[in-house]
């Protein structure tokens, strides 16, 4: 019976061996890093990007597949044109019956100009007419008070001097309608161009539509997913590749509150990966989290507010992601040091990180 008690002695010593060594690990030998370092378990992300369709359509043919490297404007997909084609044709022809609609217009213009010019002369003949008219007028009535012509003279020069006035009225009236008929000829042209304007646009639109035909790649990066096939139809905005920009590339980890308060923006960083932990990977701060991600139930005590953790981001400069571009991969777990303190020591395995 004594041999069981001092096995059970034995194992809860061991225990509680084990227990102190696992806290003391956690306190010293987890990282065992100098006053203003922290440190952080997070995983190598990268910025998504969907290559999404525009507007809506058949997917011809798909250029790249998963894993392929590409660069900013290569070709990732086609989709079909044969309807944008036709509708092209349809508005170029558009465009061109404009153009002779602006033509006619102007040639309306002109002929109401001269139109006008006509009746303007018409005025002044028939002026002139008047003028003669009146002329004989007064000279018949002189002589009519003096009894050399007849009464019915006097009377035919009067009617024919009222006639030439309103054969002048007639011409001025010939002159304002022939002004009004050029005013809505210049409203035409104007109607014409307002056409021409927009059956421009509207091709422009057209070949604009046909541009985005061609999915491109906006930034350099890997395509990760192929989320469509060639000859699946698709709406406005269906998704056909997922990029991953790996030109932008940072690690997540989380700091208690006393270290996330002590951080800024621009901070040294190094980054060891579970992978290749050979090499230390140099980045900076790039974001701070202004609220707690783990929050318990209740904050009331020091202690408990204590246990809020922030979200960090760091990260990793372009130009070294650019000359390892294909070692680059997201997903990847590790540890992420950061220095609080920009006047505490680097630990020796931290202090030669890859060259920027």
């Amino acid at each position: 019976m004594a041999k069981p008690g001092r096995w059970r002695l034995a194992a809860v010593v061991a225990l509680v061996a084990a227990a102190v060594g696992y806290f003391a690990w956690l306190q010293f030998g987890q990282s065992g890093l100098a006053a203003g370092i922290a440190s952080g378990n997070g995983r190598i992300e990268a910025v998504e990007i969907d290559i999404a369709t525009r507007v809506p359509g058949r997917i011809r043919d798909i250029l790249v597949n998963e894993g392929d490297f590409v660069t900013a404007g290569t070709p990732l997909a086609r989709m079909d044109t044969d309807q944008l084609e036709a509708q092209r044709r349809q508005a170029a022809a558009q465009v061109e019956r404009a153009k002779i609609g602006i033509e006619t217009a102007r040639s309306v213009v002109v002929q109401r100009e001269a139109e006008r010019a006509a009746a303007v002369a018409v005025v002044a003949q028939r002026e002139a007419q008047l003028d003669a008219a009146e002329r004989k007028l007064g000279r018949t009535e002189q002589l009519v008070r003096s009894n050399n012509v007849s009464q019915q003279v006097a009377d035919d020069d009067r009617a024919a001097a009222q006639g030439a006035r309103a054969a002048v009225s007639a011409a001025r009236a010939q002159v304002a309608a022939a002004e009004a008929a050029i005013g809505a000829a210049r409203a035409q042209v104007i109607d014409a161009g307002a056409a021409a304007d927009a059956a421009r646009a509207a091709l422009s639109s057209i070949e604009a539509d046909l541009a985005d035909a061609v999915l491109k790649s906006p930034r350099d990066g890997r395509v990760q997913y192929r989320i469509a096939q060639p000859g699946e139809v698709l709406a406005a905005g269906g998704r056909v590749l997922n990029l991953v920009d790996l030109g932008d590339v940072y690690m997540t980890f989380f700091l208690p509150t006393a270290e996330a308060g002590r951080v800024a923006l621009g901070a040294e960083v190094r980054i060891v990966l579970d992978a290749v932990p050979q090499y230390v990977v140099p980045a900076n701060v790039s974001f701070v989290a202004d609220v707690a991600q783990f929050t318990p139930k209740t904050v009331e005590t020091e202690e408990e507010r204590l246990k809020l953790m922030f979200r960090v981001k760091a990260r990793i400069a372009p130009d070294l992601l650019r000359r390892h571009i294909t070692q680059v991969k997201t997903g990847l777990p590790g540890m992420a040091y950061l220095r609080l303190d920009p006047q505490a020591e680097w630990p020796q395995h931290l202090r030669n990180p890859l060259p920027r």
